[in-house]
């Protein structure tokens, strides 16, 4: 699956995985050794997230039901706790640099193909 930005038309990831399950949720990128550029991790439902026990830095994206951006987090560095996003149902979990590389804003609206 790909994530688009509709704003903008830029390619998010197209590579995408869905944790939406307790288990997958809670092992997110945990103990994942990097993740490759233009793949992404989409946590629902999820308001907040944190990079404990990894070993790279992600970009965050807050997601409401309607794939707008509400939040986010650039560069996001290990053993940190992302912000609450009380608006948001959803959290989009990318490669560090990839919200200033696709000029990606809150507001923008997102879809996944």
């Amino acid at each position: 699956m790909k994530v688009v930005n509709l704003t903008n038309g830029a390619e998010l990831a197209n590579h995408l995985a869905i944790a939406d399950t307790f288990f997958k949720r809670l092992k997110g990128l945990m103990f994942s050794k990097s993740l490759p550029a233009g793949h992404g991790l989409l946590i629902r439902p999820c308001q907040a997230i944190h990079t404990f026990f990894m070993k790279y830095s992600i970009d965050v994206l807050y997601l409401s039901k309607d794939f707008e951006i509400v939040g986010l987090d650039e560069t996001l560095k290990p053993a940190k706790v992302g912000k609450y996003q009380k608006r948001a149902t959803s959290v989009l979990e990318l490669p560090s640099g990839t919200i200033q590389k696709t000029e990606t804003k809150i507001g923008n609206y997102l879809t996944i193909k």
